[in-house]
């Protein structure tokens, strides 16, 4: 049996955790998240060219 992981959904969980243990994380969470996302997309580590 085998069990992955991705990166995406564990993120998602720890993150949603948090804001139910602490709910001022939610705009550091969300903000973080944005960035985050909009760096990749800028550098075009979503997309993979060959």
């Amino acid at each position: 049996m085998n069990i992955t992981l991705s990166l995406g959904p564990l993120v998602s969980l720890i993150a949603g955790i948090l804001i139910l243990i602490m709910p001022r994380l939610l705009s550091y969470i969300v903000a973080l998240y944005l960035i985050i996302i909009g760096i990749i997309g800028i550098m075009g580590v979503g997309s993979s060219h060959f």
